[in-house]
């Protein structure tokens, strides 16, 4: 790629004359063939939510969020009515479209209409939606809100450098690393070292290609396990290593 340079010499960076802020995500529901992606609302959602992360027992999949695990469903109903009155973090439950469940949240977050950037964070599966193609397919909806209804550029996932499900998860997913910031928040009165990957929108038609090619049913056997990985599949559409 040519650099290009001001009238001082100076390298700047690739002219978007045709740029113009994006739109803020919408409040509507993502449909997919396996679930259904809908912004998070206490009288639906708590009651489901929280049954669904009983085999959660010990609390594990709070231990990097920043909330701590809710004591009991008084707790957690207020908490879901807390975080469904965000605007950003813009909460949203994940839904099994056969049993019409809810089994984990995200939220689409950090959101910059005007240089469009967006992040998704704050993932909660449920024991009953981890490493399940429901809990990918939520991941590839809100992609492409972000990318194909809403024109975003910069798609972003961070977490705690020491989470290591979650920076396996963002390497499965497609995002690319990009670093880590020391010291950078402090949370639960403890120090977190803050580990960024991206998504671009350049790379994002690849991505959307190996994505759709995965949840094909046919990629499915009887009992709902996958014949190829995504990571597979990723590397025959990108050409790149992937994680599996």
């Amino acid at each position: 790629m040519t650099t290009r340079l001001n009238h001082l010499g100076q390298p700047i960076g690739p002219a978007l004359p045709q740029w113009t802020p994006r739109e803020l995500p919408p409040a509507t529901a993502m449909y997919g063939r396996y679930c259904r992606v809908e912004t998070l609302d206490p009288e639906v959602h708590a009651a489901q939510l929280f049954e669904a992360n009983r085999g959660d027992v010990d609390g594990a999949n709070w231990t990097y969020l920043f909330h701590d695990a809710p004591a009991d469903f008084a707790a957690y109903q207020s908490w879901v009515h807390k975080m469904s009155t965000s605007t950003d973090p813009l909460f949203h439950a994940i839904v099994d479209v056969e049993s019409g469940q809810a089994l984990g949240v995200a939220a689409l977050m950090r959101i910059d209409p005007n240089s469009g950037v967006i992040e998704v964070g704050n993932i909660n599966f449920s024991p009953l939606l981890q490493r399940t193609r429901i809990a990918t397919e939520a991941m590839f909806l809100m992609m492409r809100r972000a990318f194909d209804e809403l024109g975003y550029r910069r798609y972003e996932w961070k977490c705690d450098s020491l989470n290591a499900p979650s920076r396996a998860a963002a390497l499965r997913y497609g995002f690319q690393f990009e670093g880590l910031f020391r010291q950078a928040l402090v949370y639960k009165q403890r120090s977190r070292d803050t580990t960024w990957f991206s998504i671009t929108d350049s790379e994002w038609p690849a991505l959307r290609n190996a994505y759709e090619r995965w949840l094909e049913p046919a990629n499915f056997d009887a009992d709902g396990k996958q014949r190829r990985s995504l990571g597979q599949v990723m590397q025959d559409v990108t050409g790149n290593a992937v994680a599996a």
